[in-house]
């Protein structure tokens, strides 16, 4: 079954850096178009960024020149790097292939806070 694996989160001061992992199983991962998302308290889960089987990448405007998505196929894997983090940034971070399976995993917390 499709199990996502997220990891890599913390609590950092704004202008910090993270980066995020996502190990998955059970889809055909190199041959998938990957996102990662977010859930901030009190707000619906919104798509941060996207990289198709080929590279190709596309970001949330207000995340566009902090953020970099990458993939490394060989294992199975997402990265998020974050930079120049912003108390916005708070939230559960999430990964999960396009179109969305149902089988999220637990998220990993990201907390920018002064």
């Amino acid at each position: 079954q499709v199990q996502l694996v997220e990891s890599g989160g913390g609590s950092v001061q704004p202008g910090g850096s993270l980066r995020l992992s996502c190990a998955a199983s059970g889809i055909d991962f190199s041959n998938r178009v990957m996102d990662w998302y977010r859930q901030a308290p009190g707000k619906q889960r919104e798509l941060v960024a996207r990289i198709t089987s080929d590279g190709r990448t596309n970001y949330k405007d207000s995340v566009a020149g902090r953020f970099t998505i990458s993939r490394d196929n060989a294992k199975n894997t997402v990265y998020l790097q974050m930079s120049t983090l912003k108390p916005e940034d708070t939230a559960v971070y999430y990964c999960n292939r396009f179109p969305a399976t149902g089988a999220w995993g637990q998220g990993t917390q990201v907390t920018v806070t002064s």
